[in-house]
């Protein structure tokens, strides 16, 4: 049964509301922001056509408030939800909620987000449909001596993960057997800590793995379609910080079996909307099943780079009952693109996050460059919520000009108050193993050292003393008196408050 959405609810915040919201607009549907107290200055708030605070800073006291959210909708007279990523993204009793409020959810039913949202729930349903897997347990397991004897079975090292976990959170790599029962032990701890459930399995770990994931689109007359594969394995903390599409090593042939192997996985659980099912890659380039995401991914600009289509549309019409417009023989890739995820964060210390006031903020320009973002210069970067300022995405003809696009772009960007990852993003991009696409999941473990950027940016500033003192002699300001230095430090102080 089709339904024509008019107003659409973001139950989200920055810059994946306003991405949704712009798309909406397009299409002539009414738009409802959502804000927290911390948030009351956001340009996304002021894009839609309505907004409503739904409480505090804390997202537990604002963005996670499921029934306020529901009860402000039906107040409101919205047709839909659009959860965004994060927050109640791929919770599926909010996604339940919202259904049976008589409010479309725009996303995949809640019975395929819970299948998803365990690991072995996931790799049990895809096993029936000829996925390969990570040899492993087949179910979550507590017992000590039964995991210990598993893992002699499938042979060190091994990978003890949460089965309801993600981003790094009760996952533990054991190298050695007497290392075993501690960092199971850990590995519990963390899982019933960060999700409320001690369940973890065991399998093989990949030392070297590429992360390589298929976008797939689904309607509900059950055609499902792949928009080709995303390279994910530039990660700190577990966690992405460039994506790329297509992949610089997935062959034609590669990509028909993942992409097809995606469909059977997103088949196994009757899903419909857009989803992303990701596979670890070894050094052979053989691929296993990992895990399956019920929601639009962070890095799906690229694909939408790459494809012309524009996924948060697809994903409404799909909400609506509408049947998909193309076939998978109708999609092509168009050239290359990449995306930089550009955190608030330091990486001269750790990666941590950092927090402050965005005191420059002047995004790049120019032919085949995209900024998603939700911020705006004098913006305060707030400590309650993930440290991404933006996503900047560059487009290009093949995967070369991909990457002088961007690097261009990151140049262009100039951000000043807080620490972030451009100039990390930049060392990546102009390294030999990412330029040669042989690099994997341990790329910053391999290559990446606090002091290669701290030893690049005293460079740089002892050549613009150099270039000052020049243009000062140029001038004829031989005698280098207190006026002179206070100008050239002037000048220095200047550079290091650019991006």
């Amino acid at each position: 049964m089709m339904k024509k959405i008019q107003k659409l609810l973001i139950a989200n915040r920055g810059e994946i509301a306003l991405r949704i919201m712009r798309s909406a607009k397009e299409m002539g549907i009414k738009t409802v922001a959502i804000f927290s107290e911390a948030d009351r200055n956001s340009p996304h708030i002021r894009f839609a056509d309505e907004a409503i605070c739904v409480g505090k800073a804390l997202s537990s006291e604002s963005y996670l408030r499921a029934d306020f959210i529901i009860s402000e909708a039906l107040r409101l007279g919205v047709d839909a939800i659009h959860p965004g990523y994060g927050f109640l993204s791929e919770n599926a009793e909010f996604a339940q909620k919202v259904t049976q409020a008589g409010i479309i959810f725009v996303g995949p039913s809640p019975q395929s987000i819970a299948i998803m949202g365990s690991k072995l729930a996931a790799k049990e349903a895809a096993a029936k449909y000829d996925i390969p897997m990570v040899p492993g347990t087949p179910q979550a397991i507590t017992d000590l001596q039964a995991a210990k004897k598993r893992a002699q079975e499938i042979g060190y090292p091994v990978l003890i993960k949460a089965s309801a976990g993600g981003g790094g959170k009760g996952m533990r790599i054991v190298e050695k057997e007497e290392e075993f029962e501690e960092q199971m032990q850990r590995a519990i701890s963390e899982a019933t800590s960060a999700f409320g459930d001690g369940a973890v399995f065991i399998e093989k770990y990949i030392t070297s793995p590429k992360h390589i994931e298929i976008q797939v689109l689904g309607d509900q007359q059950g055609n499902i379609v792949y928009l080709f594969e995303r390279e994910c394995s530039i990660q700190r903390r577990h966690q992405k910080v460039i994506e790329e599409a297509p992949s610089a090593v997935v062959s034609p042939t590669m990509r028909k079996a993942m992409g097809e192997a995606a469909v059977r996985v997103a088949k196994s659980c009757q899903y419909f909307g857009a989803g992303t099912v990701e596979f670890i890659v070894d050094e052979k380039l053989d691929f296993y099943f990992l895990e399956m995401n019920t929601r639009l991914q962070v890095e799906h600009p690229v694909t939408e780079q790459i494809t012309g289509i524009d996924l948060v549309k697809e994903q409404i019409k799909i909400a609506e009952g509408q049947p998909l417009s193309f076939q998978q023989e109708d999609l092509k890739i168009n050239g290359h693109a990449i995306e930089i995820r550009v955190y608030a964060e330091d990486p001269q210390n750790n990666f941590l996050p950092d927090i402050g006031t965005l005191t420059t903020y002047q995004k790049p320009q120019g032919i085949g460059i995209r900024v998603d973002d939700g911020f705006e210069e004098g913006m305060q970067i707030p400590i309650y919520y993930d440290p991404m300022i933006a996503k900047l995405i560059a487009h290009g003809k093949d995967r070369k000009e991909a990457i002088e696009r961007m690097c261009r772009a990151i140049k262009e960007y100039k951000i000043t108050g807080i620490e972030n990852t451009l100039q990390f993003c930049l060392y990546v991009l102009q390294h030999e193993a990412f330029t040669s696409g042989k690099f994997d999941t341990n790329f910053v473990n391999k290559y990446y050292q606090p002091q290669v950027l701290q030893q690049k940016a005293q460079n740089e500033e002892a050549q613009l003393a150099a270039w000052v003192a020049h243009q000062l002699l140029e001038k004829g300001q031989t005698n280098f008196n207190n006026t002179t230095q206070k100008t050239t430090q002037r000048k220095i102080k200047s550079w290091r408050n650019r991006s």
